[in-house]
């Protein structure tokens, strides 16, 4: 019965993709609050395609109409529990797993190109964002999680320069597909992605393009962009994970306003679910970077107050995060989870010290940490009773491996 239902769909499927059918640009798998999954789709064309799903045929919507900026279509649907087959237009989606075995963690991919800083995005050693997407695609993995700063295109390329000469520039599709959804279509076909927000889709960046594309809620067409969703989780099998919007969270200064907020979205992580939860964020709270002449700077001043009270909830025990724009595993004393930054996925590297123990930052001190340079992503093993965290390069070389028992990072460097 099952073969049969597969060939069905299979038929109508190619039957869909007639000559009078819309084109679809780009097409993925992302994770909603709750566990949900939808399928969602650019399409350049007036309606939208239908989805076919264990051999039947389900319309999608509009999630969010052609303008100036997005000429393109974004349409949705929801894929119904225990699905087993989608396509759009003949094409293989890929499908949730209850409980991930393998999941891919990356950040921070665009191609900086804004003021007198000029990353070199036609040259693939400079910006390798797309072959650290073929390569994680290869290893076939269940899910991925993408710690925000998709776009960095925020300035039209110099004339004369061939570093980034046609790039396009702004909140719009073109540089949307640009920076993430041409480079990384080898993993969107690979895997469902749980999207994390950047400070880079801040309103005041690429917020309207966030919220259209990749944002977690329907779209407010009549609405002002909001510069923060409440926290929502997924659950991944015996791992609840929890999304959390701090991309207006200023690292610098912590105003009243904005500490509340992250103070109250950390209560409600904490009754999100039960332990183990891993709190994934854009910007880390303890974070450590290397700045011009060795200063080395670190923590994200609004978060570290938001927690100053009652602390990191008892139900986490990871915290993830990017942001900045290296590897590194951390322990930290007085019982706060362990922290894992994944932010070398493809912007210009940051530098931090290769041994982060014994440092302090804000009144936490770090147990045992370690920072390394390079490009990559991490590739993350469930286990029995733990998780191995493999720290890949751009090329799928393992640089080192991190074993996540219980609430403490164990990591050697290869």
């Amino acid at each position: 019965m099952r073969s049969l239902l597969v060939a069905v769909g299979i038929l109508a499927a190619a039957a869909a993709g007639s000559p009078g059918a819309a084109p679809v640009v780009s097409r993925w798998v992302q994770m909603a609050p709750g566990g949900a999954s939808e399928v969602r789709a650019s399409v350049a064309g007036k309606t939208c395609p239908d989805a076919f799903i264990d051999g039947r045929k389900f319309p999608m919507r509009e999630r969010a109409g052609a303008d100036p900026q997005f000429p393109n279509l974004i349409c949705v649907v929801t894929l119904p529990p225990g699905t087993r087959t989608a396509s759009i237009l003949g094409r293989d989606l890929p499908l949730p797993h209850s409980a991930p075995q393998r999941i891919v963690v990356l950040g921070d991919t665009g191609c900086r190109i804004k003021g007198f800083t000029i990353q070199a995005c036609n040259d693939p050693a400079k910006w390798p964002f797309p072959r650290i997407a073929a390569v994680a695609a290869k290893l076939k993995p269940d899910l991925v999680i993408h710690v925000g700063d998709y776009l960095y295109r925020e300035a039209a390329c110099p004339p004369l320069n061939p570093a980034c000469a046609g790039s396009p520039s702004g909140d719009n599709w073109a540089a949307w597909s640009a920076d993430f959804f041409t480079p990384a279509a080898p993993l969107l076909a690979a895997a469902p992605f749980v999207f994390v927000r950047g400070n880079h889709e801040e309103c005041s960046r690429s917020g309207a393009g966030w919220l259209r594309l990749l944002g977690p809620l329907p779209v407010a067409t009549k609405a002002p962009c909001n510069d923060h969703v409440s926290p929502w989780g997924v659950p991944l099998g015996a791992v609840t994970l929890a999304v959390m919007d701090d991309a207006h969270a200023p690292d610098p200064l912590a105003p009243d306003d904005l500490v509340n907020l992250y103070r109250a979205d950390l209560a409600a992580v904490g009754r999100l679910a039960p332990a183990p939860v891993w709190l994934v964020m854009h910007r880390p709270i303890w974070g450590i970077v290397q700045l011009a002449f060795g200063i080395v700077v670190g923590g994200n001043r609004t978060m570290m107050a938001a927690q100053d009270r009652e602390g990191i909830p008892a139900n986490v025990g990871l915290l993830l995060a990017g942001h900045i724009h290296a590897f590194e595993a951390i322990n930290y004393q007085k019982g706060a989870p362990p922290q894992l930054i994944a932010g070398e996925g493809g912007d210009l590297l940051d530098q931090a010290p290769r041994d982060l123990s014994g440092r302090s930052v804000g009144a936490l001190k770090i147990a045992s940490g370690l920072s390394l340079p390079g490009y990559g992503f991490l590739l993350l093993t469930r286990g029995k009773d733990n998780w191995t965290i493999d720290v890949m390069t751009q090329d799928g070389a393992r640089d080192a491996v991190c074993v996540l028992a219980g609430r403490h990072l164990d990591c050697h460097v290869k």
